[in-house]
């Protein structure tokens, strides 16, 4: 809670009269986050809203201990039915990557489903390692020098916040089993109903990062502050230029 108020506080993330939707997927960074959000409404000097959305894929998911979860703390709860399991199936080549397509439509539904019940901002669970993750995966793959904000607006004006960015996703697993969270696991991911190849891309990115800190333990600490302390001007973009 201590970090989570530090990472509001520098970037402005919840405000007074905010109504916030967050993205529960029942995975440990989403109830973690929910909590934690639930837990701040608590504290802060100023009054917002949240209320939790789960998106189902039209796969007959079963929500109930989810649902049960969120009625025992109070957290408004609602489950936002799709059918992006059957677009996928009409959508995507075989043996094609599913995730990328997944989180994409997931994020629509998101956005729809904020427009819908009336909000402001929507919630989601990335913590720092899926930033630091997301900043080499671009750089090794894409040749480009991004990561993951922890605020921006969406192309329909409504603002994406991200609270848990500058935590690690060691402490976000504690706080789930610590704390006795009904946590859904991979099992509830649509790519494993089909026959496709796994991502690779952040598997290798999660590898690397591991061994890296083992022999650089401050690593983590390093690239936080790095990402808020760029000299855009000593990259090769002549734009950029300082003279």
């Amino acid at each position: 809670m201590r970090q989570l108020g530090k990472t509001n506080a520098a970037f402005g993330l919840i405000e007074e009269g905010d109504k916030i939707l967050v993205g529960l997927s029942g995975g440990k960074d989403s109830l973690t986050l929910v909590h934690a959000l639930k837990e701040q409404q608590r504290r802060a000097p100023f009054n917002f809203e949240i209320m939790a959305v789960t998106i189902a894929y039209g796969m007959n998911e079963n929500f109930d201990a989810l649902i049960e979860h969120c009625k025992t703390y109070a957290i408004p709860h609602e489950i936002y039915d799709t059918h992006i399991y059957d677009t996928a199936k009409e959508k995507i080549r075989k043996n094609s990557s599913y995730c990328s397509f997944f989180s994409r439509m997931r994020r629509g539904s998101l956005y729809s489903a904020a427009e819908k019940y009336g909000c402001n901002k929507v919630a989601l669970g990335h913590h720092f390692d899926d930033a630091a993750e997301s900043f080499f995966m671009n750089m090794i793959y894409n040749g480009q020098m991004r990561s993951l904000a922890p605020k921006y607006r969406a192309g329909n004006g409504l603002i994406i916040i991200r609270p848990l960015i500058q935590l690690r996703e060691r402490q976000l697993a504690a706080a789930a089993l610590e704390n006795g969270m009904p946590t859904i696991g991979d099992e509830a991911c649509p790519s494993l109903r089909f026959d496709v190849k796994m991502p690779h891309a952040r598997a290798s990115m999660k590898e690397m990062l591991a061994d890296m800190e083992t022999k650089y333990p401050d690593l983590f600490v390093s690239m936080n502050a790095a990402f808020g302390n760029i000299s855009d001007e000593t990259f090769f973009d002549p734009e950029r230029f300082d003279i």
